[in-house]
């Protein structure tokens, strides 16, 4: 997994690549959560996601609820087998998805 953060003034886009599972979920957290301090619109591209797992989902719901209290988020970009998994987890009933 890779992520390339690019900052617009308070609006970052984080651009993830690859697979998010339980051993790189860890390294975005550590990676985003620092980022998300001056950020009032956080962007994830998820075009070059493959994957994702719960613990992939975890990371998704934590910066979800750390941007509803400053800003908004919204996920772009989405690919179908990412997009099988938020229907299934009702993840779509609550992230913004474009």
């Amino acid at each position: 997994m890779t992520v390339d953060f690019r900052r617009n003034g308070t609006e970052l886009t984080a651009a993830i690549e690859g697979r998010l599972d339980t051993l790189t979920s860890p390294e975005l957290e550590e990676k985003l959560e620092p980022e998300l301090e001056e950020t009032e619109k956080l962007i994830l591209d998820l075009s070059a996601l493959e994957y994702i797992s719960s613990a992939g989902l975890r990371v998704l719901l934590s910066a979800a609820k750390a941007m509803e209290e400053q800003g908004e988020m919204t996920v772009r970009n989405v690919r179908p087998e990412v997009m099988d998994v938020f229907e299934v987890t009702g993840f779509v009933d609550f992230l913004n998805i474009e």
